[in-house]
């Protein structure tokens, strides 16, 4: 996969996240995967925009450290209250959101590469995941948006997985929810 299309300040921040991969890979550590909304923008091509960057790591430690030395720092002060990083250059908030994929129902196998070219990749979870996982955050009730980006997912990515995905979305729902939902009713 590579990167094509993306609106300027999305394409910068996943080619800083890509040269931090890089550095973590050098000195021994996985490198962080793009989940949530960073994920969504990656596999819809832009159509579906994000504000941050949520990330999966399992050195949330070492992260901090090479993200601080790519001049991220941690808003401070009244009303900045966070558990993220912005970098001055970026208008997007990068935050380690978990140490496993989706708590580790995700199959790691899976994840997808963004070639950056001279900068690097970017590891991504797979698109099967994070269409379960919004199908799963919808079926809670809590975020009914979240049906059209696993809708816009579904209709936008190629060469999906149908048997593994079919199980996710099952496994996100609790069984309430399948295949079958993803199907546009317009």
């Amino acid at each position: 996969m590579t990167s094509a299309g993306y609106r300027p300040e999305f394409e910068a921040a996943l080619r800083l996240l890509a040269r931090i991969s890089v550095e973590m890979d050098a000195a021994g550590f996985r490198p962080p995967v793009l989940v949530g909304g960073g994920a969504v923008e990656v596999y819809t091509l832009g159509a579906v925009n994000t504000g941050d960057f949520d990330l999966a790591c399992g050195r949330q430690d070492v992260l901090e450290q090479v993200m601080q030395r790519h001049g991220f720092v941690r808003p401070s002060g009244p009303g900045l209250a966070t558990r993220g990083w912005v970098h001055p250059q970026l208008a997007l908030g990068f935050e380690c959101v978990a140490d496993t994929l989706l708590d580790g129902m995700a199959d790691r196998d899976m994840v997808q590469l963004v070639d950056l070219g001279a900068d690097g990749s970017v590891a991504v979870i797979a698109p099967e995941d994070i269409i379960a996982d919004r199908m799963g955050q919808y079926a809670s009730g809590s975020a009914p948006e979240m049906l059209g980006q696993a809708r816009a997912l579904f209709a936008l990515c190629e060469s999906l997985d149908l048997d593994y995905m079919q199980r996710r979305i099952a496994e996100e729902t609790a069984g309430s929810h399948g295949l079958q939902d993803l199907q546009d009713p317009a």
